[in-house]
């Protein structure tokens, strides 16, 4: 236990083992659901469901053994959702391409992202973000996470007057979800250590009690073949041949870049480990997430990257890799375990999602909102994640305003380069996604 310990650092974070482990399950079970929701959509796409799911629990398993190893933060990875629905309903059932040759779109953009990984111009453009910018990237996806636990706990619903509401409170999950809230509340506000956890763990057993939650019929099932979706992307590379399919391409690559990129700089931030508005061993993270990426073309799933419901685990204590590591192993398990894992429902993770974005809107205090050069930007940052259901979109919304604000208010010296590129791309990328 003392090597553990002391290759993770475990005592310089002042942390123990046992808390990153509670961390590492918290995570795991934060995104458990990603393992049902990806072969959901991306079945829809005409992917065999069962090949889909082992390719998602090895492909985030990978990223995180990575991020955990390598990387050596509590971070960990999954097939990021958005873009999974591109991936099937815009390219595969909207423009009539196979996923095949969708598969190999993931793969050449994994390969690109790869490229400008090791040649660090993705390091370069997270450290040329302004801090007020990280904050509200923060602030953002906590506001994000916490509207993504809202709705799938089935307090904040669609409606066609108003565009969201209030769920219906006659639905038992409803109130599943409102006993959960409630309880994680009382724990989190009394400090008890694992309140997150510890309150998942209770909704579970009120469900499962109430019939709310209904418990497998058997609990260890053979893992699902990879065969239908093992490598097919590679015999269908040279379908990339049209400025369709380029497009297509680029869209992958820029979503998972500043997906990616928007959640790492914000769950360092919740973790507290920006120094000078750095983040320390980026490098080895966007090495770990774009491999997680590459990674996950090759065995079957829309592309891979850090997923924001780590969030969890860090707000329960996770400060290493252990954590990450952890979820891992969970990942791999669960490849065995899969009729158990539905008990683990959206009400069950609803109320550690919500709060867990009250945690990281905690960022907001630090920005400097009486400049309304910064304060503009990044309130379209922190309103945007949660609106447009997109991280990236919300990134993009500000990082467009931000050249003008600052130019406007005669602080156009303090405006980094990159900002203006990205400014143009950002540009680009909204038209691209968004004219139809």
């Amino acid at each position: 236990m003392e090597r553990v310990s002391r290759f993770f650092g475990i005592e310089e974070q002042h942390s123990t083992v046992q808390r990153e482990i509670l961390a590492g399950f918290t995570t795991f079970i934060s995104m458990v659901y990603i393992l049902f929701v990806n072969p959901s959509v991306l079945g829809d796409s005409g992917m065999d469901k069962g090949a889909v799911f082992a390719a998602t629990a090895l492909a985030s398993a990978i990223g995180c053994f990575l991020m955990g190893l390598y990387a050596k933060y509590p971070i960990a990875t999954a097939p990021a959702l958005g873009i999974n629905a591109f991936f099937s309903y815009s390219v595969v059932i909207g423009m009539g391409v196979s996923w095949q040759t969708a598969l190999a779109g993931v793969f050449v953009a994994s390969l690109i992202f790869m490229l400008i990984t090791v040649f660090k111009l993705r390091e370069i453009i997270i450290d040329a973000i302004p801090r007020n910018m990280k904050l509200a990237i923060s602030a953002g996806i906590g506001m994000f996470v916490a509207f993504i636990g809202l709705h799938g706990g089935g307090l904040i619903v669609a409606n066609k007057s108003t565009v969201v509401g209030l769920g219906d409170f006659s639905q038992g999950t409803t109130w599943l979800t409102v006993f959960g809230l409630i309880i994680t509340v009382i724990l989190m506000v009394r400090k008890v250590p694992g309140a997150i956890f510890i309150g998942m763990l209770l909704t579970s057993i009120v469900g499962a009690i109430s019939g709310l939650i209904k418990l497998p019929t058997h609990f260890v099932a053979a893992a699902p073949s990879l065969k239908p979706t093992f490598l097919a992307g590679l015999n269908h590379i040279g379908d990339i041949n049209t400025v369709q399919m380029w497009v297509v391409v680029l869209t992958f690559l820029l979503v998972t870049f500043f997906d990616t990129a928007g959640t790492l700089v914000g769950l360092a931030e919740q973790a507290g480990f920006m120094k000078d508005n750095k983040m320390p061993r980026v490098g080895k993270a966007l090495v770990s997430d774009s491999t997680a990426m590459l990674a996950g073309s090759l065995l079957g799933t829309s592309p891979v990257g850090a997923f924001v419901e780590s969030s969890a685990g860090i707000a329960v204590g996770g400060r290493t890799g252990l954590t990450a590591v952890v979820t891992g192993v969970l990942f791999v398990f669960s490849l065995f375990f899969s009729p158990l894992l539905t008990v683990v429902t959206s009400q069950v993770t609803a109320p550690a999602l919500v709060i867990v974005g009250v945690l990281m809107a905690q960022s907001l205090k630090k920005i400097d909102w009486e400049k309304l050069e910064i304060a503009i930007p990044a309130f379209l940052i922190v309103l945007g994640m949660p609106l447009t259901y997109s991280i990236s979109d919300g990134i993009a919304l500000g990082f467009i305003v931000y050249p003008i604000t600052m130019i406007t208010a005669g602080r156009r010296k303090e405006i980094h380069p990159i900002m203006y590129v990205l400014f143009f791309v950002f540009v680009v990328f909204m038209y691209i996604l968004n004219v139809k």
